[in-house]
């Protein structure tokens, strides 16, 4: 038995050996997958380091520290730094300082930090610090009004240095001119990080409403535990006020950063699990195929004495090497796509911080088992097919394989495109977005799989279609091309599945992408009659002093500033928009009762927000937060539903009664031009008061809607990116089957040259015949797509998706692509079938 099972091992390496084509395309399937998902653990494994670096140092020494419960408040109030040095066990007393702002760097051009925050802080000296002092590599401390230290990163960014003389921009404070008097480092780069440190009273000037601080930290004294500290502290704080511990307060912060890189992870992890999905098909393909071909060599180890289970083990331990090849081969592919990725999201500028790649014994271990577990499961109803197969029938069967009837698999396929199809109607048709969003989730997966199984009956169909097409010009050729696509269903619809797995997943984002930007457009077409949208970026809110000097510009008609508006309706969290100005002088609003001006004491709401508080026009209604602000208003109209401005729409005086000055921020300015004012003549005199600000941009309706069709293109951008590693595979799959194929007509082939076939039509039959196959495999999937990216359009229509929009150019292109990739893929089997000696093929 032990000698047997060491001749079957023998004989699968040696098989591997005298294939090493086959079993190079096979391998490159399984290293793509396994790549992606290696390298999506190296890529958030490298970030979650970098950050743990950063933040290593974060709150040491802190023993509790004092917050605010609600985020939105006004913060600590400040008088606490006082009396809280008076508490038994407290040794240090730090406030905590800060507020977003821009640096100007030496060429007169703000920094962009990407997503890194750009802030600034107060410079403590030792004495009054708990954390360590910032350490600096060139200058000096911060220490009169208009000196800053700034971070190693930012300051080679914006090309400054100690001595020179720049400005910051601040929501709150707008333009403050700043020398640099220090650089300081830190341990690990920061990335896009900006952190300027002013003098401790130009901080609490600039940030700090003067009565409150962000939080509080504060240091015991040796023998005090934290949670005797928090305790006593808890019993001198008011009401919105908590304390927490140090330890606490680092968990928590690298809870958040964990979460947030959770998500990264995930959605690449989503798109590996795609590719390794794909690359399942190209395996299973291409394992079947080499067992048909094999079948006569199976069954004559069979006949001379080897089991079921030696030739199960043997193909099994053939599926096993090459598993594993491409696993340690993805691995290290995963290192260089996680490498390529942090380039590219650096050449991008998000302002990610530095840091060595991070390859972690469990992403080794994950990318074995995954490109092992997925290969022998793709191996395994191959190898347990040939097992099942009497010797003698096998050596009668010349490449033939064993196949069962499609009827069983045809039946439950049509099952389960049933039951998709009535999850997404009633998916679609659900008054819930949530809801209908599942049921539209659970409706793809069911119907992908019917699909699926109802291909081989597909390919029929589809491809005899396609077939008349291709017959008319090219006669015989095509004839015998879409005969061969159809001739093994089964093969055919495994290779075409893999393309339409990835294309419906391209389908569906570009009819989203499509509709998304078509939204964005109607609703800035049919929301505003603003002629200039305001908006100063993501880093800081347009500066209060530049908005003054906007609405006094000759020509400004009406000047309108939007807010985001947050409170507490009773007990639970309520959100809408306030404005200061007259809603209705730049934004399209259809009253349905009342009037659509706010006040002090007025606000509006919507039809769907008015009913479902039982509110008319009259009703008084009571915000609040938790640290005690509050502003009693009445309902003065009630206008129609509306994306742009869902919810409520109340004065600027109430958002600022409600929202502490260091949280106020305006999302967008809108400009409506007086009767009779040239648009550019008011547009260069709003640039004039502007450009001191650095930040605040300018733009008509078309230039706001072009810059969110920008960043949404972008997104688009990398999700193909993405997609296209599982189109990749299924190109492989392609050229692996064809070139299977070719093996296994090899006698055909021989007599078809025999008899006359000219070696350029034996390729173009071939090419036809991948062309044909990667249709069919594109129609499905754009078809799919389609259809589901319009149901989940559908679906999230009142989240802001109220406009569908089908982008047909796309999806013809794609089937066109598909074509043009199927030659391509024909290119190297054609080649090698057209090389074949008609008298050897016939011989074999």
């Amino acid at each position: 038995m032990a000698s047997g099972t060491a001749a079957m091992r023998r004989v699968s390496l040696r098989n591997l050996a005298a294939h090493k084509v086959r079993l190079a395309l096979t391998v490159i399937s399984v290293v793509l997958g396994t790549a992606f998902v290696a390298g999506s653990f190296v890529f958030t494994d490298t970030l979650q380091k970098s950050f743990d670096n950063i933040f290593s140092d974060t709150y040491k020494g802190v023993a509790v520290r004092i917050q605010p419960v609600n985020g939105r408040s006004a913060g600590v109030p400040s008088s606490l730094l006082t009396s809280l040095t008076s508490v038994e066990g407290v040794s240090k007393v730090e406030p905590e300082v800060n507020g977003p702002l821009v640096l100007v760097a030496a060429d007169g051009k703000p920094v962009q930090s990407g997503g890194a925050p750009s802030i600034g802080m107060a410079w403590l000296p030792a004495e009054k610090s708990i954390e360590a002092v910032p350490t600096l590599s060139s200058g000096s401390a911060p220490t009169a009004t208009g000196q800053v230290a700034v971070n190693e990163g930012a300051a080679k960014k914006a090309d400054l240095k100690v001595g020179d003389q720049t400005k910051v921009i601040s929501a709150t404070g707008g333009i403050v001119p700043v020398t640099i008097s220090g650089v300081y480092s830190f341990k690990t780069e920061t990335g896009g990080y900006v952190g300027i440190l002013f003098p401790e009273a130009q901080a609490f000037s600039l940030f700090t409403d003067g009565t409150h601080v962000a939080a509080i930290d504060v240091a015991a004294t040796p023998g005090v535990s934290e949670t005797e500290l928090r305790d006593r502290i808890s019993a001198e704080l008011p009401q919105g006020i908590e304390a927490v511990t140090g330890t606490k307060a680092r968990a928590d912060i690298q809870s958040q950063i964990q979460t947030a890189l959770q998500f990264i992870n995930y959605i690449l992890l989503a798109f590996g699990l795609i590719a390794l999905v794909v690359g399942t098909f190209i395996i299973y393909n291409t394992f079947s195929m080499l067992v048909a071909q094999r079948l006569r060599e199976l069954a004559l180890l069979r006949a001379i004495g080897a089991d079921k289970k030696q030739v199960t083990r043997s193909v099994l331990l053939e599926a096993f090497l090459v598993g594993l090849i491409g696993s340690v081969l993805g691995i290290a592919g995963g290192v260089g796509l996680a490498y390529g990725l942090k380039a590219l999201l650096d050449a991008l500028d998000l302002g990610l911080p530095g840091g060595p790649l991070a390859l972690e014994p469990r992403t080794v271990i994950v990318g074995v088992i995954v490109g092992v577990g997925v290969t022998m499961l793709s191996a395994y109803a191959p190898a347990r097919r040939a097992a099942r197969t009497p010797p003698v029938a096998a050596m009668r069967a010349e490449f033939a394989s064993v196949g069962t009837s499609l009827r069983r698999r045809t039946i439950t396929g049509t099952v389960l495109t049933l039951l998709g199809a009535a999850a997404a109607v009633a998916g679609v048709t659900s008054s819930s977005a949530g809801a209908g969003s599942s049921l539209l989730g659970l409706a793809l997966l069911a119907v992908a799989i019917g699909v699926l199984l109802l291909s081989p009956v597909l390919s029929k169909w589809i491809i005899g279609l396609l077939a008349l097409v291709v017959r008319r010009p090219f006669g015989a050729i095509g004839r015998l091309a879409s005969s061969n696509a159809i001739r093994n269903p089964r093969r055919t619809a495994a290779t075409a599945f893999a393309l339409t797995l990835g294309l419906m997943l391209v389908s569906a984002i570009a009819v989203i992408g499509a509709s998304t930007k078509q939204s964005i457009d109607a609703l800035v077409d049919t929301g505003t009659s603003a002629d200039y949208i305001i908006s100063a970026g993501n880093t800081i809110a347009v500066p209060a002093e530049a908005a003054a000097a906007i609405a006094k510009v000759p020509g400004v008609g009406a000047y309108v500033e939007l807010y985001s508006l947050s409170a507490n309706l009773g007990d639970s969290k309520f959100e809408g928009q306030a404005v200061d100005g007259n809603p209705a002088d730049v934004f399209t609003l259809k009253m349905l009762s009342g009037t659509e001006t706010v006040s002090a004491s007025t606000m509006i709401a919507d039809k769907t927000t008015a009913a479902d508080h039982g509110w008319k026009v009259g009703s008084e209604v009571k915000l609040t937060q938790r640290t005690g602000e509050q502003a009693t208003v009445r309902i003065s109209g009630i206008y129609a539903d509306n994306v742009l401005l869902a919810g409520v729409i109340a004065s600027g005086d109430t958002y600022r009664a409600l929202t502490p000055a260091t949280n106020r921020a305006n999302d967008a300015d809108f400009v409506k031009a007086a009767p009779g004012t040239n648009l550019d003549t008011l547009r260069a005199d709003i640039l004039k008061v502007t450009d001191p600000y650095y930040v605040i941009k300018v733009q008509t309706k078309d230039e706001y809607k072009g810059e969110q069709a920008s960043q949404i293109n972008g997104l688009l951008g990398l999700l193909y990116g993405l997609l296209g590693l599982a189109i990749v595979i299924a190109i492989l799959g392609i050229i692996n089957t064809l070139a299977l194929s070719v093996v296994e007509r090899r006698r055909e082939i021989g007599i078809l040259r025999a008899v006359g076939m000219i070696r350029a039509q034996l390729r173009r039959t071939i090419y036809l015949e991948s062309a044909l196959i990667s249709i069919f495999g594109a129609v499905l999937g754009v078809t799919l797509g389609l259809a589901f990216g319009s149901g989940f359009t559908h679906v999230l229509r009142d989240t802001g998706l109220g406009t569908l929009s089908v982008p047909w150019g796309q999806a013809v292109a794609f089937l066109v692509v598909a074509a043009v990739v199927g030659v391509l893929a024909a290119l190297w089997p054609a080649f090698r079938a057209a090389r074949t000696r008609p008298l050897d093929a016939i011989a074999e």
